[in-house]
């Protein structure tokens, strides 16, 4: 039997690490993102979670894939993202509809294809932040769908109670991703100022935060928690 990770984001950052970590387990992974996961042995399915319509492809791949290899454990990785610059009291709704679209709906509708496959053992894991359950100005919409995918979670692990199927949500702090420094502009002075935000003076690595997903992957006892990685991050 073979056991599957499905991946969202796997282009780059922590979810191509997250999908490095579990093929190096001997997993087999299926990647959804918008451009081809450089991981080698992954079946690479390129689609656009911001734009409704993805499912059927999505779907024919884990019936293909997965339909074929009954009672391996099955993990479903939520870590695809749109992180933008926006306030609160100014948000254009086709925006906030769109980071709604790929930070919150897609992970549902995943759920929703993936069901069928989890068998006892399985897992579904969330990648939220530390904006998860704090805020900072000017990320309105990435705070409000990180917020939100926190109490998907939560929903999810009752909804699963009696299946010994487990979830949780990995919320990173300040990580070395193309992601953040898009974010902070590529901004060397901003980079260094995210350093100094954790107690190790240091942005965590893509790799560490694989290791904590591989982590819950294989721990039940986790199920139902908000599990922060983020070095000690310094409050002001």
């Amino acid at each position: 039997m073979t056991d599957w990770a499905i991946v969202t984001g796997a282009s780059r950052g922590i979810g191509q690490a997250v999908a490095a970590r579990f093929r190096q387990e001997g997993w087999g992974v299926v990647t959804l993102s918008r451009t081809p996961c450089p991981v080698p042995g992954v079946v690479d399915v390129n689609v656009d979670l911001g734009t409704p319509g993805w499912e059927g492809a999505v779907g024919a791949v884990l019936r293909d894939t997965l339909g074929r290899r009954a009672g391996g454990r099955v993990c479903v990785v939520h870590n695809a993202a749109l992180y933008a610059h926006d306030d609160a009291l100014s948000l254009d709704a086709a925006h906030l509809r769109r980071v709604l679209e790929v930070n919150l709906v897609a992970p549902a509708v995943l759920n929703r294809l993936a069901r069928e496959y989890l068998t006892e053992g399985s897992s579904i894991l969330y990648v939220g932040s530390t904006l998860s359950e704090k805020a900072v100005r000017g990320a309105a919409s990435y705070v409000t769908s990180k917020h939100a995918l926190v109490g998907l979670m939560r929903a999810t692990c009752q909804d699963l109670a009696g299946t010994r199927i487990h979830t949780a949500c990995v919320c990173p702090g300040f990580t070395d991703t193309e992601l953040l420094a898009s974010h902070l502009g590529g901004r060397q002075e901003a980079l260094a100022m995210a350093r100094n935000k954790t107690t190790f003076g240091r942005l965590i690595t893509p790799e560490e935060i694989a290791d904590i997903v591989s982590f819950c992957a294989r721990t039940p006892t986790v199920n139902g928690a908000v599990l922060h990685a983020n070095l000690g991050q310094v409050e002001t």
